[in-house]
């Protein structure tokens, strides 16, 4: 029970700290609790499979090749599990009548990023131990959280312009580069203090997601 909340309760804090922040118009918890159930099995199921197919066509035959670690970061991890998120956004939610205002792209596609990492995060933790659940309480799941917000922002967009297929496909690109960026870092630890290239693009990535909040929230349509 103790690792069952440790994963979660960065989740939590995250679905809590987005819902608060959607102020003039709230989702209905039902239609959240859906995305986020989506996320975490459909979403899963999706990776898993493209994950699969991903493996097949860029194996790594060396573990210390950068450039095999950099197509593995962006192309076999980040574009397959933020694809993977992309779907349930656009064909679910972005599709629903309560997705009304552009800031419910970040809602949206937030909740079910977090649904995808709450199941990664329970199978990390319960794997690895209460050290792991705390590292990625503070790394991981905010990066995911992150990563959904930049999304969001592109497909709130998109759902009130002209330019959907543009803003969609942009939320999906820049998701994915900040993803690569991440794990890419990550992936080539064999380089000493490489791995500081993580959380500088995580921090970025947080900065930005700052802005894209605080830019969806003066734009809304039910702000007074």
């Amino acid at each position: 029970m103790t690792l069952l909340l440790l994963a979660l309760a960065p989740i939590v804090v995250i679905l809590i700290y987005i819902y608060v922040k959607d102020k003039y118009e709230k989702e209905p918890i039902g239609l959240l609790l859906k995305n986020f159930f989506l996320g975490a099995v459909v979403s899963i199921i999706i990776t898993l499979v493209l994950g699969f197919a991903a493996n097949i066509i860029f194996p790594i035959t060396d573990e210390k090749s950068i450039l095999q670690q950099f197509v593995k970061a962006f192309f076999v991890v980040a574009l397959v599990e933020e694809f993977s998120k992309y779907i349930i956004v656009k064909y679910y939610a972005q599709k629903k009548t309560d997705f009304n205002e552009p800031f419910d792209g970040i809602v949206y596609a937030v909740v079910v990023s977090m649904g995808f990492a709450a199941l990664e995060n329970v199978l990390y933790v319960f794997q690895y131990g209460v050290t792991t659940g705390l590292t990625r309480a503070f790394t991981a799941v905010p990066a995911h959280a992150t990563f959904g917000i930049l999304m969001g922002y592109f497909m709130g967009k998109a759902k009130f312009s002209n330019n959907r297929v543009k803003y969609n496909l942009l939320g999906l690109l820049i998701a994915t580069l900040f993803h690569g960026a991440y794990d890419f870092f990550l992936f080539i630890n064999f380089i000493p203090g490489i791995a500081i290239g993580a959380f500088v693009s995580l921090i970025i990535g947080i900065v930005l997601s700052q802005k894209a909040i605080k830019k969806h929230q003066r734009i809304s349509h039910f702000k007074a």
